[in-house]
């Protein structure tokens, strides 16, 4: 009787831990955390995405191997776990004792639930799986990334820069980001040229992706910061920098 919702439970569960291997590999392509696990969780669901984001996958070979990947998986994966509730709660209904196998079911998706929105498990998780995939394959190219984004919540990260957001028009002297502890190591610009080791007097435009090196809470900060609020926020950024020795001592 138990069966088919342990059966479920060991789907849902190899799901996914496939999201998070997926997720994993496209960071340390270069991608950032964010991005990875949104284009992770689209294409294993077999969802379209439309997002600017997505020609960051689909023109890098290694991250476009991965979403083929996952999307071969996702459609075998998802039809079976829709095929094995549907048993399930069929199973369920007709038992006598059909509260049993339904607490068994929603028992295990919460227990799952809390493991894949626990910090402390995915940071260790994400630990190993990025060992496992430098060693076994052939993404230490970018390993780069992948320390940085292990120590001390810093990562280099690609931020797409759009219309009304802070940045947009500004050049890297007047965004001042190093002040807030953000480094700008490059600007792939929108027309598919790429600026590497940009210049102060440099100017970032919407359709730019920013490649960034700081601290990741800092980089989703800016990555929603909007001009109307902008400069408030960079001040106030600036200032928790400034306050950050004395904090520490």
């Amino acid at each position: 009787m138990l069966f088919p919702i342990v059966f479920l439970l060991v789907v849902v569960s190899m799901t996914l831990l496939v999201t998070r291997i997926a997720a994993v590999a496209l960071t340390l392509t270069g991608l950032s955390q964010e991005a990875s696990r949104f284009q992770a969780r689209s294409a294993l669901a077999g969802v379209g995405y439309t997002t600017s984001e997505a020609e960051l996958v689909v023109n890098h070979p290694v991250r476009r191997r991965i979403i083929m990947i996952l999307m071969l998986i996702g459609n075998i994966g998802v039809p079976t776990v829709v095929a094995t509730l549907v048993v399930s709660m069929l199973t369920a209904t007709q038992s006598e004792s059909w509260w049993k196998p339904l607490f068994v079911l929603v028992a295990g998706l919460i227990a799952l639930l809390f493991a894949a929105r626990s910090h402390w498990l995915e940071s260790r998780l994400n630990r190993l799986l990025a060992r496992i995939l430098q060693r076994w394959t052939d993404l230490e190219v970018r390993d780069y990334a992948a320390l940085f984004q292990l120590q001390n919540g810093y990562a280099v990260s690609e931020m797409l820069v759009e219309p009304g957001d802070w940045i947009d028009g500004k050049s890297l002297d007047t965004a001042a980001l190093s002040k807030e502890g953000v480094l700008v190591l490059g600007i792939q610009r929108h027309n598919g040229d790429y600026v590497g080791a940009p210049r102060a007097l440099d100017h970032v435009h919407a359709g730019d992706v920013l490649i960034l090196y700081g601290a990741g809470s800092r980089i989703r900060e800016l990555d929603n910061r909007k001009a109307a609020t902008g400069d408030d926020a960079h001040r106030q950024a600036v200032a928790e920098l400034v306050r950050m020795p004395a904090a520490n001592s």
